[in-house]
């Protein structure tokens, strides 16, 4: 039933489009991805639109592409803060990331991690799927309750159901709606819930490869994310290797484990300061700085400007007009 109500509320729209526009449209929606057609194809049918829901930002991604890819290249060009947790609504799409593959029919879940490298097959058929942005680290943040993407969630399972009925009750509730910060809370911890997972990656054998390395490297980051022992030197002894050896890996990256480290705590603090005047009880800009990490204010307020272009206290004001 969620399915059906998912469809009726999205517009169907299958114009054409020269691959350059939609792509276009597509990354400005999502992020930096690449597309291809299938071979004799000159258009793509479909559509890539965004839309509120609840104050939660959802694009459809409506296409009949061969294929569409997110590298590395586009990661350092335009760094991934999104969880995209997708709702299947017609035809299939494969889903690569972190080596697993899957197949997402409709009424299927899967989640996918923007930071990472990611490929979506189509194979030339309409798909048609909806994208819910999610704040990345702070899903991430909550310690307690790991969470495991690129995980098919089949519509079979009841918390596929729980997902689909809670994105339809966020596009009936007004983002002014008193509500709405509690159905966003709401739809966070159903995600968390739906992905839980057990597998313990302090655990995880160790790889002897710089792409294996840096796969497990970046879940430690997420997972100690705020705790004052993450450094590289402590990840290189994680994954039994040199700090040198860590730092080649990184540079096939171009960025440093330190960079990295700082930049998701950085993405951890804007989203905590994005939800402070949507809920009671809020949080000081310090309290946020140092629950992400960071024991230095003026430090903090340096690294935030120059990663955002605003001041903590700016974003705060514009959270507040919005």
């Amino acid at each position: 039933m969620e399915l059906v109500q998912l469809r009726e509320l999205v517009p169907d729209s299958r114009q054409a489009y020269d691959c350059d526009q939609w792509t276009d449209r597509l990354h400005s929606i999502c992020g930096r991805f690449q597309s291809r057609l299938p071979a004799q194809s000159k258009t793509v049918t479909g559509a890539a639109d965004v839309m509120l829901a609840g104050g939660i930002e959802l694009a459809r991604i409506a296409n009949n592409l061969e294929v569409i890819c997110r590298d590395e290249r586009d990661i350092r060009s335009d760094y991934g803060a999104n969880l995209f947790l997708l709702l299947q609504l017609e035809g299939s799409c494969g889903v690569e990331q972190y080596g697993r593959q899957s197949i997402i029919e409709p009424g299927d879940c899967i989640l996918v991690d923007s930071s990472s490298p990611s490929i979506f097959h189509f194979g030339g058929r309409f798909s048609n799927h909806l994208s819910v942005h999610l704040p990345r680290q702070l899903l991430f943040s909550d310690k307690s309750q790991p969470i495991e993407v690129s995980r098919r969630l089949s519509a079979a399972d009841p918390m596929a159901a729980m997902l689909h009925a809670l994105v339809v009750k966020l596009f009936r509730t007004d983002c002014n709606d008193k509500r709405a910060p509690h159905l966003r809370q709401l739809l966070f911890s159903a995600t968390r819930q739906a992905f839980a997972t057990d597998v313990e990656i302090d655990r995880l054998p160790i790889s002897d490869s710089a792409c294996g390395r840096l796969e497990i490297v970046q879940v430690l980051i997420d997972r100690h994310l705020t705790e004052q022992h993450l450094t590289p030197q402590w990840l290189a002894a994680k994954v039994g290797v040199s700090l040198r050896t860590l730092q080649d890996d990184f540079s096939t990256l171009g960025t440093t484990a330190t960079s990295l480290i700082r930049l998701r705590r950085l993405h951890l603090a804007r989203e905590q300061l994005t939800q402070m005047k949507r809920t009671t009880g809020a949080s000081t800009i310090a309290e946020v700085a140092y629950s992400s990490g960071f024991n230095d204010i003026s430090y903090f307020n340096r690294c935030f400007k120059r990663a955002f272009d605003c001041s903590p206290g700016d974003l705060l004001q514009r959270e507040t007009a919005a």
